[in-house]
Protein backbone atom coordinates (compact mmCIF):
# COMPACT_ATOMS: atom_id res chain seq x y z
CA UNK A 1 0.00 0.00 0.00
CA UNK A 2 1.12 3.54 -0.74
CA UNK A 3 1.86 6.19 1.58
CA UNK A 4 2.34 9.86 0.94
CA UNK A 5 5.67 11.33 2.21
CA UNK A 6 6.53 15.34 2.60
CA UNK A 7 10.10 16.32 2.35
CA UNK A 8 11.51 19.52 3.19
CA UNK A 9 15.07 21.16 2.41
CA UNK A 10 16.59 23.14 4.82
CA UNK A 11 14.55 24.96 6.80
CA UNK A 12 17.40 27.44 9.16
CA UNK A 13 14.97 28.04 11.93
CA UNK A 14 12.32 29.26 9.94
CA UNK A 15 10.11 26.13 11.50
CA UNK A 16 7.33 28.39 13.02
CA UNK A 17 6.63 29.20 9.16
CA UNK A 18 7.48 25.63 7.64
CA UNK A 19 5.35 23.95 10.11
CA UNK A 20 2.55 25.70 9.60
CA UNK A 21 2.37 24.82 5.66
CA UNK A 22 3.11 21.88 6.44
CA UNK A 23 0.40 21.41 8.46
CA UNK A 24 -2.15 23.06 5.93
CA UNK A 25 -0.67 20.88 2.94
CA UNK A 26 -1.26 17.38 5.78
CA UNK A 27 -5.04 18.53 6.41
CA UNK A 28 -5.39 18.28 2.48
CA UNK A 29 -3.33 15.36 1.54
CA UNK A 30 -3.04 13.18 4.97
CA UNK A 31 0.70 12.21 4.77
CA UNK A 32 2.20 9.72 6.45
CA UNK A 33 4.48 11.76 7.74
CA UNK A 34 7.46 14.58 6.88
CA UNK A 35 11.34 14.43 6.56
CA UNK A 36 13.11 17.53 6.88
CA UNK A 37 16.47 17.56 4.97
CA UNK A 38 19.24 19.99 6.46
CA UNK A 39 19.57 22.11 8.42
CA UNK A 40 16.17 22.30 11.06
CA UNK A 41 17.58 25.58 13.24
CA UNK A 42 19.59 28.68 12.86
CA UNK A 43 23.17 28.24 12.96
CA UNK A 44 24.05 28.56 16.82
CA UNK A 45 27.13 31.11 15.92
CA UNK A 46 24.49 33.23 14.52
CA UNK A 47 21.10 32.86 15.78
CA UNK A 48 19.29 35.67 17.35
CA UNK A 49 16.68 36.03 20.35
CA UNK A 50 14.08 35.06 18.33
CA UNK A 51 15.50 31.73 17.06
CA UNK A 52 16.07 30.95 20.91
CA UNK A 53 12.56 32.22 21.73
CA UNK A 54 10.90 29.94 18.65
CA UNK A 55 13.41 26.28 20.18
CA UNK A 56 11.65 27.44 23.56
CA UNK A 57 8.32 27.45 21.72
CA UNK A 58 9.11 24.22 20.42
CA UNK A 59 10.12 22.33 23.32
CA UNK A 60 7.12 22.94 25.31
CA UNK A 61 5.03 21.60 22.82
CA UNK A 62 3.29 25.53 21.97
CA UNK A 63 3.72 24.56 18.13
CA UNK A 64 1.71 22.17 16.65
CA UNK A 65 2.67 19.09 14.84
CA UNK A 66 -0.36 17.17 13.17
CA UNK A 67 2.25 14.14 11.68
CA UNK A 68 5.42 12.72 12.49
CA UNK A 69 8.12 14.57 11.48
CA UNK A 70 11.83 13.75 11.28
CA UNK A 71 14.88 15.74 11.46
CA UNK A 72 18.69 15.23 10.57
CA UNK A 73 21.55 16.94 11.51
CA UNK A 74 22.63 19.32 8.60
CA UNK A 75 26.07 21.66 7.82
CA UNK A 76 25.71 22.94 11.87
CA UNK A 77 25.80 21.96 15.27
CA UNK A 78 22.39 21.56 17.09
CA UNK A 79 22.08 24.38 19.24
CA UNK A 80 22.44 23.63 22.76
CA UNK A 81 18.74 23.60 23.93
CA UNK A 82 17.92 21.07 21.33
CA UNK A 83 21.22 18.33 22.59
CA UNK A 84 20.16 18.88 26.14
CA UNK A 85 16.28 17.89 25.03
CA UNK A 86 17.52 14.95 22.93
CA UNK A 87 19.97 13.78 25.98
CA UNK A 88 16.91 13.46 28.11
CA UNK A 89 13.91 12.59 26.29
CA UNK A 90 16.16 9.99 23.43
CA UNK A 91 15.43 11.48 20.34
CA UNK A 92 12.10 13.49 20.41
CA UNK A 93 12.22 17.16 20.99
CA UNK A 94 8.09 17.32 20.99
CA UNK A 95 5.39 15.63 20.13
CA UNK A 96 5.76 14.31 17.07
CA UNK A 97 9.29 15.77 15.97
CA UNK A 98 11.91 13.04 15.87
CA UNK A 99 15.94 13.48 15.41
CA UNK A 100 17.23 10.86 13.22
CA UNK A 101 20.96 10.00 14.94
CA UNK A 102 24.10 8.84 13.58
CA UNK A 103 26.50 6.44 15.82
CA UNK A 104 29.61 8.69 15.60
CA UNK A 105 31.06 9.43 19.40
CA UNK A 106 29.99 12.69 18.86
CA UNK A 107 26.25 12.26 17.12
CA UNK A 108 25.61 15.61 16.97
CA UNK A 109 28.62 16.80 14.72
CA UNK A 110 27.19 18.67 11.47
CA UNK A 111 28.58 15.77 9.36
CA UNK A 112 28.95 11.84 8.51
CA UNK A 113 31.51 9.88 9.71
CA UNK A 114 32.89 6.37 7.97
CA UNK A 115 31.29 4.74 10.98
CA UNK A 116 27.99 5.94 10.10
CA UNK A 117 28.18 5.30 6.39
CA UNK A 118 29.50 1.76 7.30
CA UNK A 119 27.28 0.98 10.12
CA UNK A 120 24.39 1.92 8.03
CA UNK A 121 25.04 -0.30 5.07
CA UNK A 122 24.32 -3.33 6.98
CA UNK A 123 21.09 -2.61 6.84
CA UNK A 124 21.04 -3.91 2.88
CA UNK A 125 18.55 -1.89 1.79
CA UNK A 126 16.26 1.20 2.40
CA UNK A 127 12.86 2.69 0.90
CA UNK A 128 14.09 6.05 1.94
CA UNK A 129 18.01 8.12 2.23
CA UNK A 130 18.85 10.88 3.62
CA UNK A 131 21.91 12.86 3.74
CA UNK A 132 22.82 16.38 3.95
CA UNK A 133 25.69 15.99 1.95
CA UNK A 134 25.84 15.12 -1.27
CA UNK A 135 27.01 11.56 -2.17
CA UNK A 136 30.61 11.98 -4.56
CA UNK A 137 29.79 11.67 -8.40
CA UNK A 138 26.52 12.10 -8.08
CA UNK A 139 26.47 14.01 -11.33
CA UNK A 140 28.43 11.97 -13.80
CA UNK A 141 26.34 10.72 -16.29
CA UNK A 142 23.73 13.41 -16.06
CA UNK A 143 22.30 15.84 -18.31
CA UNK A 144 20.57 17.91 -16.18
CA UNK A 145 21.88 21.35 -15.99
CA UNK A 146 22.78 22.64 -12.34
CA UNK A 147 24.20 25.89 -12.17
CA UNK A 148 24.95 26.46 -7.79
CA UNK A 149 26.27 29.40 -6.07
CA UNK A 150 29.70 30.55 -6.48
CA UNK A 151 29.61 27.72 -9.43
CA UNK A 152 30.61 24.80 -6.71
CA UNK A 153 28.39 21.83 -6.22
CA UNK A 154 27.36 21.22 -2.33
CA UNK A 155 29.91 19.83 0.16
CA UNK A 156 29.84 15.83 -1.15
CA UNK A 157 31.18 12.91 0.52
CA UNK A 158 32.44 9.53 -0.88
CA UNK A 159 31.00 7.37 2.14
CA UNK A 160 27.62 8.81 0.80
CA UNK A 161 28.16 7.19 -2.30
CA UNK A 162 29.42 4.00 -0.42
CA UNK A 163 26.08 3.94 1.42
CA UNK A 164 24.07 4.81 -1.70
CA UNK A 165 25.21 2.09 -3.86
CA UNK A 166 25.13 -0.50 -0.80
CA UNK A 167 21.81 0.67 -0.07
CA UNK A 168 20.03 1.01 -3.41
CA UNK A 169 17.24 3.25 -2.31
CA UNK A 170 14.37 4.16 -4.11
CA UNK A 171 14.38 7.85 -2.85
CA UNK A 172 17.84 9.51 -1.86
CA UNK A 173 16.79 13.17 -0.56
CA UNK A 174 19.50 15.83 -0.11
CA UNK A 175 19.80 19.62 -0.21
CA UNK A 176 21.64 22.14 -1.70
CA UNK A 177 21.24 25.78 -0.40
CA UNK A 178 19.26 28.37 -2.99
CA UNK A 179 19.72 25.54 -5.79
CA UNK A 180 16.70 22.61 -6.57
CA UNK A 181 18.69 19.46 -8.50
CA UNK A 182 16.50 16.57 -9.60
CA UNK A 183 18.86 13.50 -11.21
CA UNK A 184 17.66 11.70 -14.15
CA UNK A 185 16.80 8.23 -12.10
CA UNK A 186 19.97 5.32 -12.22
CA UNK A 187 19.91 1.91 -11.66
CA UNK A 188 21.93 -0.39 -9.58
CA UNK A 189 22.82 -3.71 -10.52
CA UNK A 190 21.01 -6.61 -9.19
CA UNK A 191 22.45 -8.90 -6.74
CA UNK A 192 22.36 -12.70 -5.47
CA UNK A 193 19.69 -11.54 -2.53
CA UNK A 194 17.78 -10.26 -5.36
CA UNK A 195 18.61 -11.56 -8.89
CA UNK A 196 15.32 -10.57 -10.65
CA UNK A 197 14.62 -7.05 -9.98
CA UNK A 198 16.87 -3.73 -11.17
CA UNK A 199 16.37 -1.44 -8.39
CA UNK A 200 16.59 2.56 -9.22
CA UNK A 201 17.08 5.36 -7.07
CA UNK A 202 16.17 9.13 -7.69
CA UNK A 203 18.28 11.58 -6.48
CA UNK A 204 16.55 14.71 -5.39
CA UNK A 205 18.52 17.50 -3.69
CA UNK A 206 16.11 20.05 -2.32
CA UNK A 207 16.59 24.18 -2.06
CA UNK A 208 16.27 25.79 1.52
CA UNK A 209 12.98 27.28 2.49
CA UNK A 210 12.49 31.00 1.19
CA UNK A 211 15.88 30.44 -0.71
CA UNK A 212 16.59 34.10 -2.70
CA UNK A 213 15.80 32.35 -5.88
CA UNK A 214 12.76 30.70 -5.12
CA UNK A 215 13.59 27.33 -6.28
CA UNK A 216 11.57 24.50 -5.15
CA UNK A 217 12.03 23.26 -1.20
CA UNK A 218 9.23 20.88 -0.59
CA UNK A 219 8.31 18.06 -2.38
CA UNK A 220 5.71 15.36 -2.07
CA UNK A 221 5.56 12.03 -3.27
CA UNK A 222 4.03 8.29 -2.63
CA UNK A 223 5.90 5.18 -1.85
CA UNK A 224 4.72 1.47 -1.95
CA UNK A 225 7.14 -0.62 0.12
CA UNK A 226 6.36 -3.44 -0.91
CA UNK A 227 6.46 -3.09 -4.60
CA UNK A 228 8.98 -5.28 -6.33
CA UNK A 229 11.83 -3.35 -8.22
CA UNK A 230 11.77 -2.47 -11.88
CA UNK A 231 12.07 -5.40 -14.49
CA UNK A 232 12.64 -3.04 -17.47
CA UNK A 233 14.54 -0.01 -16.87
CA UNK A 234 11.95 2.87 -17.83
CA UNK A 235 14.00 5.08 -20.89
CA UNK A 236 15.71 8.02 -19.55
CA UNK A 237 17.33 6.04 -16.84
CA UNK A 238 21.10 6.15 -16.46
CA UNK A 239 23.54 3.88 -15.32
CA UNK A 240 24.45 4.43 -11.47
CA UNK A 241 27.14 6.56 -10.93
CA UNK A 242 28.37 5.55 -8.04
CA UNK A 243 31.22 3.71 -7.01
CA UNK A 244 32.32 2.04 -3.55
CA UNK A 245 35.49 3.68 -2.66
CA UNK A 246 36.99 0.34 -1.45
CA UNK A 247 36.10 -1.19 -5.26
CA UNK A 248 33.89 -4.05 -3.86
CA UNK A 249 31.48 -5.10 -6.11
CA UNK A 250 28.43 -7.38 -6.15
CA UNK A 251 29.02 -10.93 -6.07
CA UNK A 252 29.82 -12.81 -9.42
CA UNK A 253 26.47 -13.57 -10.09
CA UNK A 254 25.83 -9.89 -10.27
CA UNK A 255 24.62 -8.09 -14.12
CA UNK A 256 25.85 -5.33 -15.12
CA UNK A 257 24.00 -2.47 -17.28
CA UNK A 258 25.15 0.31 -19.23
CA UNK A 259 24.26 1.58 -22.87
CA UNK A 260 27.12 0.20 -24.78
CA UNK A 261 28.60 -1.09 -21.69
CA UNK A 262 31.12 -4.07 -21.84
CA UNK A 263 28.80 -6.28 -20.63
CA UNK A 264 25.85 -5.28 -23.13
CA UNK A 265 22.73 -5.65 -21.24
CA UNK A 266 20.16 -3.62 -19.36
CA UNK A 267 17.58 -6.04 -18.33
CA UNK A 268 16.85 -9.79 -17.61
CA UNK A 269 14.01 -12.11 -17.40
CA UNK A 270 11.34 -11.35 -14.74
CA UNK A 271 10.81 -14.01 -11.86
CA UNK A 272 7.62 -16.21 -12.22
CA UNK A 273 5.42 -13.90 -10.14
CA UNK A 274 5.79 -11.03 -12.06
CA UNK A 275 7.03 -11.21 -15.95
CA UNK A 276 7.19 -7.52 -17.89
CA UNK A 277 7.13 -7.44 -22.00
CA UNK A 278 10.31 -6.94 -23.34
CA UNK A 279 11.31 -3.17 -23.87
CA UNK A 280 10.53 -2.27 -27.85
CA UNK A 281 13.33 -1.27 -30.23
CA UNK A 282 12.55 2.52 -29.16
CA UNK A 283 13.58 1.56 -25.51
CA UNK A 284 16.54 -0.52 -26.29
CA UNK A 285 19.82 0.97 -26.23
CA UNK A 286 21.17 -1.30 -29.01
CA UNK A 287 18.48 -0.26 -31.30
CA UNK A 288 19.06 2.83 -33.81
CA UNK A 289 15.89 3.97 -33.63
CA UNK A 290 16.30 4.49 -29.99
CA UNK A 291 16.38 7.71 -28.89
CA UNK A 292 18.68 6.78 -25.94
CA UNK A 293 21.04 5.58 -28.11
CA UNK A 294 24.83 6.77 -27.37
CA UNK A 295 25.90 7.82 -31.13
CA UNK A 296 29.12 9.16 -30.16
CA UNK A 297 29.92 5.74 -29.61
CA UNK A 298 28.95 4.00 -33.33
CA UNK A 299 31.72 3.37 -35.24
CA UNK A 300 30.48 1.77 -38.59
CA UNK A 301 26.96 0.69 -39.96
CA UNK A 302 26.32 -2.26 -42.44
CA UNK A 303 23.51 -3.43 -43.63
CA UNK A 304 22.64 -5.91 -41.33
CA UNK A 305 24.88 -5.05 -38.43
CA UNK A 306 27.14 -1.63 -36.74
CA UNK A 307 29.99 -1.49 -34.46
CA UNK A 308 30.43 0.43 -31.54
CA UNK A 309 33.49 1.42 -29.02
CA UNK A 310 32.54 -0.25 -25.43
CA UNK A 311 31.33 1.99 -22.89
CA UNK A 312 33.93 1.49 -19.97
CA UNK A 313 36.20 -0.33 -21.77
CA UNK A 314 38.54 -2.92 -20.19
CA UNK A 315 41.61 -1.97 -22.30
CA UNK A 316 42.94 1.27 -22.51
CA UNK A 317 44.55 3.30 -25.50
CA UNK A 318 47.93 2.13 -23.29
CA UNK A 319 47.18 -1.47 -23.16
CA UNK A 320 48.69 -2.37 -26.44
CA UNK A 321 51.28 0.43 -27.78
CA UNK A 322 50.87 -0.68 -31.78
CA UNK A 323 47.13 0.85 -31.20
CA UNK A 324 46.21 4.38 -30.06
CA UNK A 325 42.97 3.06 -28.90
CA UNK A 326 41.17 0.91 -26.26
CA UNK A 327 39.85 -1.43 -29.09
CA UNK A 328 37.47 -2.99 -27.24
CA UNK A 329 34.45 -3.24 -29.62
CA UNK A 330 30.82 -4.12 -29.78
CA UNK A 331 29.43 -5.66 -32.81
CA UNK A 332 25.59 -5.30 -32.73
CA UNK A 333 22.76 -6.90 -34.85
CA UNK A 334 20.07 -4.30 -36.50
CA UNK A 335 17.64 -6.67 -35.86
CA UNK A 336 16.13 -6.06 -32.22
CA UNK A 337 16.33 -9.72 -31.11
CA UNK A 338 17.30 -10.98 -27.92
CA UNK A 339 19.55 -14.35 -29.94
CA UNK A 340 20.85 -14.28 -33.49
CA UNK A 341 18.78 -17.56 -33.71
CA UNK A 342 15.22 -15.92 -33.10
CA UNK A 343 15.84 -13.89 -35.45
CA UNK A 344 12.78 -14.74 -37.36
CA UNK A 345 13.39 -14.51 -40.98
CA UNK A 346 16.00 -17.28 -42.57
CA UNK A 347 17.62 -15.19 -45.02
CA UNK A 348 17.35 -11.99 -42.44
CA UNK A 349 19.30 -14.07 -39.78
CA UNK A 350 21.76 -15.75 -42.31
CA UNK A 351 22.73 -12.27 -43.47
CA UNK A 352 23.18 -10.43 -40.19
CA UNK A 353 25.50 -13.38 -38.78
CA UNK A 354 27.57 -13.45 -42.00
CA UNK A 355 27.99 -9.83 -41.70
CA UNK A 356 28.60 -9.98 -37.89
CA UNK A 357 31.69 -12.30 -39.08
CA UNK A 358 32.61 -10.22 -41.77
CA UNK A 359 32.87 -7.16 -39.32
CA UNK A 360 35.39 -9.75 -37.03
CA UNK A 361 37.13 -10.36 -39.68
CA UNK A 362 37.85 -7.05 -40.54
CA UNK A 363 39.04 -6.65 -36.99
CA UNK A 364 41.29 -9.10 -37.09
CA UNK A 365 42.52 -7.60 -41.00
CA UNK A 366 42.86 -4.41 -38.65
CA UNK A 367 45.27 -5.80 -35.50
CA UNK A 368 47.09 -7.89 -38.27
CA UNK A 369 48.68 -4.80 -39.73
CA UNK A 370 48.65 -2.60 -36.64
CA UNK A 371 50.32 -4.98 -34.08
CA UNK A 372 52.19 -6.79 -37.37
CA UNK A 373 51.05 -10.36 -35.54
CA UNK A 374 51.99 -9.47 -32.40
CA UNK A 375 47.79 -9.72 -31.69
CA UNK A 376 45.27 -12.25 -31.68
CA UNK A 377 41.52 -11.48 -30.28
CA UNK A 378 38.79 -13.08 -28.33
CA UNK A 379 35.04 -12.73 -29.28
CA UNK A 380 32.72 -13.03 -26.86
CA UNK A 381 28.87 -13.51 -26.64
CA UNK A 382 26.14 -14.32 -24.21
CA UNK A 383 22.87 -15.58 -25.97
CA UNK A 384 19.96 -16.16 -24.21
CA UNK A 385 16.35 -16.41 -24.91
CA UNK A 386 15.42 -13.87 -22.14
CA UNK A 387 18.04 -11.47 -23.29
CA UNK A 388 17.17 -8.12 -25.16
CA UNK A 389 19.21 -7.24 -27.68
CA UNK A 390 22.15 -10.02 -28.74
CA UNK A 391 25.42 -8.67 -29.41
CA UNK A 392 29.10 -9.44 -29.54
CA UNK A 393 32.37 -8.00 -27.50
CA UNK A 394 36.15 -8.27 -29.14
CA UNK A 395 38.85 -7.24 -27.57
CA UNK A 396 42.64 -7.99 -28.49
CA UNK A 397 44.99 -10.23 -26.48
CA UNK A 398 48.64 -11.01 -26.86
CA UNK A 399 48.52 -13.47 -29.62
CA UNK A 400 51.46 -15.93 -27.36
CA UNK A 401 48.75 -16.20 -25.03
CA UNK A 402 46.53 -17.54 -27.64
CA UNK A 403 49.29 -19.70 -29.12
CA UNK A 404 49.95 -21.11 -25.89
CA UNK A 405 46.76 -21.90 -25.00
CA UNK A 406 46.63 -20.01 -22.37
CA UNK A 407 43.36 -18.20 -23.57
CA UNK A 408 41.32 -21.40 -23.81
CA UNK A 409 42.79 -22.58 -20.45
CA UNK A 410 41.66 -19.28 -18.67
CA UNK A 411 37.72 -19.86 -19.90
CA UNK A 412 38.05 -23.68 -18.74
CA UNK A 413 39.49 -22.70 -15.38
CA UNK A 414 37.03 -20.01 -14.74
CA UNK A 415 34.36 -22.21 -15.90
CA UNK A 416 35.79 -25.30 -13.49
CA UNK A 417 36.30 -22.51 -10.47
CA UNK A 418 32.58 -21.56 -10.88
CA UNK A 419 30.90 -24.93 -10.59
CA UNK A 420 29.98 -23.95 -14.72
CA UNK A 421 29.89 -27.14 -17.69
CA UNK A 422 32.35 -28.20 -19.43
CA UNK A 423 33.45 -26.16 -22.09
CA UNK A 424 32.92 -27.52 -25.64
CA UNK A 425 34.80 -27.14 -28.98
CA UNK A 426 32.49 -26.62 -31.58
CA UNK A 427 31.11 -23.98 -33.88
CA UNK A 428 27.55 -23.97 -33.33
CA UNK A 429 27.20 -21.01 -36.01
CA UNK A 430 24.33 -18.53 -36.02
CA UNK A 431 23.13 -21.07 -32.80
CA UNK A 432 19.88 -22.40 -34.53
CA UNK A 433 20.92 -26.20 -33.65
CA UNK A 434 21.57 -24.99 -30.26
CA UNK A 435 19.01 -26.72 -27.77
CA UNK A 436 20.16 -24.08 -25.06
CA UNK A 437 21.52 -20.71 -24.14
CA UNK A 438 25.24 -20.64 -23.79
CA UNK A 439 28.10 -18.12 -23.87
CA UNK A 440 30.60 -18.46 -26.78
CA UNK A 441 34.61 -17.23 -26.61
CA UNK A 442 35.70 -17.27 -30.25
CA UNK A 443 39.15 -17.29 -29.54
CA UNK A 444 41.63 -16.08 -32.83
CA UNK A 445 45.54 -15.51 -33.42
CA UNK A 446 47.21 -14.39 -37.16
CA UNK A 447 49.40 -16.74 -39.02
CA UNK A 448 53.00 -15.30 -38.69
CA UNK A 449 56.24 -16.24 -38.50
CA UNK A 450 59.15 -15.35 -35.98
CA UNK A 451 60.12 -12.26 -37.79
CA UNK A 452 56.59 -11.15 -37.80
CA UNK A 453 55.87 -11.64 -41.42
CA UNK A 454 53.18 -14.05 -42.70
CA UNK A 455 53.79 -17.60 -42.67
CA UNK A 456 53.05 -20.40 -45.29
CA UNK A 457 50.37 -22.10 -42.64
CA UNK A 458 52.71 -25.60 -42.69
CA UNK A 459 54.01 -24.64 -39.48
CA UNK A 460 51.24 -25.44 -36.41
CA UNK A 461 53.17 -22.69 -34.26
CA UNK A 462 52.52 -20.18 -36.61
CA UNK A 463 49.63 -21.01 -38.72
CA UNK A 464 46.38 -18.92 -38.12
CA UNK A 465 44.79 -20.33 -34.82
CA UNK A 466 40.55 -20.16 -34.77
CA UNK A 467 39.26 -21.94 -31.54
CA UNK A 468 35.19 -21.73 -31.05
CA UNK A 469 34.19 -22.59 -27.13
CA UNK A 470 30.44 -23.11 -26.16
CA UNK A 471 29.50 -23.16 -22.47
CA UNK A 472 25.64 -24.29 -22.87
CA UNK A 473 23.33 -22.37 -20.28
CA UNK A 474 20.63 -23.66 -18.66
CA UNK A 475 18.43 -22.99 -15.27
CA UNK A 476 20.30 -25.41 -13.20
CA UNK A 477 23.11 -22.64 -12.10
CA UNK A 478 23.05 -18.74 -12.26
CA UNK A 479 25.02 -17.54 -14.70
CA UNK A 480 27.62 -14.32 -14.50
CA UNK A 481 27.12 -12.03 -17.49
CA UNK A 482 30.39 -10.54 -16.40
CA UNK A 483 32.08 -14.04 -17.11
CA UNK A 484 33.67 -12.65 -20.42
CA UNK A 485 35.36 -9.78 -18.91
CA UNK A 486 36.41 -11.41 -16.21
CA UNK A 487 38.24 -13.97 -17.42
CA UNK A 488 40.11 -11.58 -19.75
CA UNK A 489 40.53 -8.82 -17.01
CA UNK A 490 42.62 -11.54 -15.07
CA UNK A 491 44.16 -12.91 -17.88
CA UNK A 492 45.57 -9.54 -18.62
CA UNK A 493 46.12 -8.00 -15.04
CA UNK A 494 43.73 -5.29 -15.55
CA UNK A 495 42.16 -6.66 -12.53
CA UNK A 496 41.46 -3.05 -11.80
CA UNK A 497 39.04 -2.86 -14.80
CA UNK A 498 36.98 -5.80 -14.48
CA UNK A 499 33.88 -3.48 -13.52
CA UNK A 500 32.96 -0.86 -16.39
CA UNK A 501 31.84 1.08 -13.87
CA UNK A 502 35.20 1.71 -12.66
CA UNK A 503 36.60 2.56 -16.02
CA UNK A 504 34.10 5.89 -16.39
CA UNK A 505 35.42 8.02 -19.33
CA UNK A 506 34.01 11.79 -20.36
CA UNK A 507 31.94 11.95 -23.66
CA UNK A 508 34.60 13.59 -24.87
CA UNK A 509 37.24 11.29 -23.97
CA UNK A 510 35.07 8.37 -25.78
CA UNK A 511 34.49 10.10 -28.89
CA UNK A 512 38.66 10.62 -29.25
CA UNK A 513 38.66 6.72 -28.73
CA UNK A 514 36.06 5.93 -30.90
CA UNK A 515 37.67 8.45 -33.45
CA UNK A 516 40.93 7.59 -33.26
CA UNK A 517 39.08 3.82 -33.82
CA UNK A 518 36.95 4.82 -36.84
CA UNK A 519 40.77 6.57 -38.16
CA UNK A 520 42.72 2.84 -38.16
CA UNK A 521 39.57 1.35 -39.18
CA UNK A 522 38.53 3.14 -42.08
CA UNK A 523 40.70 1.44 -44.83
CA UNK A 524 39.02 -2.34 -43.74
CA UNK A 525 35.39 -0.88 -43.18
CA UNK A 526 33.48 -2.48 -45.72
CA UNK A 527 30.61 -0.05 -45.23
CA UNK A 528 32.60 2.76 -46.87
CA UNK A 529 32.57 0.83 -50.01
CA UNK A 530 30.22 2.21 -52.98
Amino acid sequence: MSSKILVVGEVNGQFPTVFSKVSTLHAKNSFALAIIVGDLFADPHTSTSTDDQNITSLISGKIDLPLPVYFMLGRHRLPEQIVQRLESDAGEICSNLYFLAGVSKDKYQPAYSEDDAKTLRGASSADILVTSQWPANIRTGSKVDFNPDGGQEPDHQQCVADLCASLKPRYHFSTSNNIFFEREPFFHAPTEAAPDGCPITRFISLASYNSPKKQKWIYAFSIDPTAAPAVIIPPGTTASPLSLSNKKRPTATSQEFSRFSTDGAYTHRGNKRRRAAPPTPAECFFCLSSPNLATHLITSIGTDAYLTTAKGPLSTSDTYPSLSFPSHILIIPLTHSPTLASIADAEARKNTYDEMQRYRQALHDMLTKFASCKLGAVTWEVSRAGGVHTHWQFLPVPVDLVRRGLVEAAFKVEAENEKYPTFETKDVGDGTEESSDFFRALIWAPASTASGGEADGNDDSTAAKNTSLVLPLDASFRFDLQFGRRVLAKLLGLGGRMHWQDCGQSEEDETADADAFKKAFKEFDFSLED
